[in-house]
């Protein structure tokens, strides 16, 4: 715990001249009570009962003034508190290597299978919105609470050609922030770049903005499902530098398995496998996480995980409401008691 005025705390060092102060009246108080045999007889007469009694009001005032003297240093603590996160931006791969039978039935069926699972876990306030992507990006569902939407919208992915990684980020980025004019337009298609490696490709300018920190932006996340095998569109690094520079965290699963297989496709075939690096390299660069799919069960675990991450979240908060109302409660219990068994206060 932590303290935002740490000052308040030598207050404290008034607790213990308080307890010497106390002690001190109750010896003077017993002193002048030998000097009347009737005070000495009614003091017998209350017995050890009594005796015990009689202290408990002011330890409960001591303990509410401790309270008080540190509500009033500001304290701070890492609680667990509901997430501000109101928009999730789900951009699901639907490029044709999501046919790959590595994760059973194949990686888009899992897939789709795991995004409604994770659909059914999330408070039904938060609003959630679908990008699929493959040689292009394009949103599926806009952000809704809608989960009959939301659903209908997956069951009808189809499956193309090529991967743009990148695009869906920055069409996601668009659909959270429809007024900050991010477009695909403004990355230049590697199509057009002649004789520039694809490594270099998509890069262009935004339009001017403050940076934030990266992961700053808590109304809103990315989850971004793929096998992070990227062969067109905007690089996908530059994508994330757009995320974190708005604070957008984006979270990067991983379906299919390492060594990934060969696929047949409209005549051709290929061999794919998870690019788990540019995902872990996305992922860290907008201070979010990666997570690994290899299986079916693993994927539906994911979003789960996911889930709950994105509904509740460890922030460091100021607790001086606490404290404040414990001091409020003892002092009340304090006098509460010594008008109860006393009939005065303290």
């Amino acid at each position: 715990m932590t303290f935002l005025w740490p000052q308040f705390l030598w207050l404290l060092l008034a607790v213990p001249a308080l307890i010497l102060l106390y002690v001190w009246l109750l010896r003077r108080k017993k002193k002048l009570a030998l000097r009347y045999a009737s005070l000495s007889i009614v003091r017998e007469a209350m017995g050890a009962g009594q005796s015990v009694r009689r202290h408990i009001p002011p330890l409960l005032f001591l303990l509410a003034m401790v309270a008080m003297l540190i509500a009033a240093a500001r304290p701070m603590a890492v609680v667990v508190l509901p997430s501000n996160q109101q928009t999730i931006i789900l951009a699901m791969d639907v490029s044709g290597s999501m046919r790959a039978a590595d994760v059973l039935p194949n990686r888009l069926v899992a897939a789709q299978e795991a995004a409604k699972s994770f659909l059914k876990d999330l408070p039904r306030h938060v609003k959630v919105g679908i990008v699929a992507f493959a040689g292009s990006a394009q949103v599926a569902q806009q952000p809704t609470t809608n989960r009959e939407e939301l659903v209908t919208a997956i069951d009808a992915f189809q499956l193309q050609r090529a991967t743009a990684t990148g695009n869906a980020i920055v069409v996601s980025l668009a659909t959270l922030f429809p007024n900050a004019g991010i477009e695909l337009s403004d990355f230049a298609p590697p199509s057009r770049q002649r004789g520039v490696p694809i490594e270099q490709a998509g890069k262009a300018p935004q339009k001017e903005f403050t940076p934030v920190a990266p992961g700053s932006y808590t109304s809103a996340a990315i989850i971004m499902l793929t096998d992070g095998q990227r062969t067109t569109g905007v690089d996908p690094l530059d994508a994330a530098k757009v995320a974190a520079d708005r604070g957008v965290r984006v979270y990067t699963v991983g379906v299919g398995t390492v060594d990934g297989e060969t696929i047949g496709f409209e005549g051709w075939s290929m061999r794919v496998r998870l690019d788990e690096d540019t995902l872990k390299a996305i992922a860290n660069k907008t201070q979010a996480e990666y997570f690994y799919a290899g299986t079916a069960a693993d994927l539906t675990k994911v979003y789960n995980t996911l889930s709950s991450r994105l509904t509740v979240e460890k922030k460091e908060t100021e607790i001086s409401a606490l404290f404040a109302m414990g001091a409020a409660l003892l002092a009340l219990l304090s006098a509460g008691l010594s008008l109860f068994w006393f009939n005065r206060i303290l």
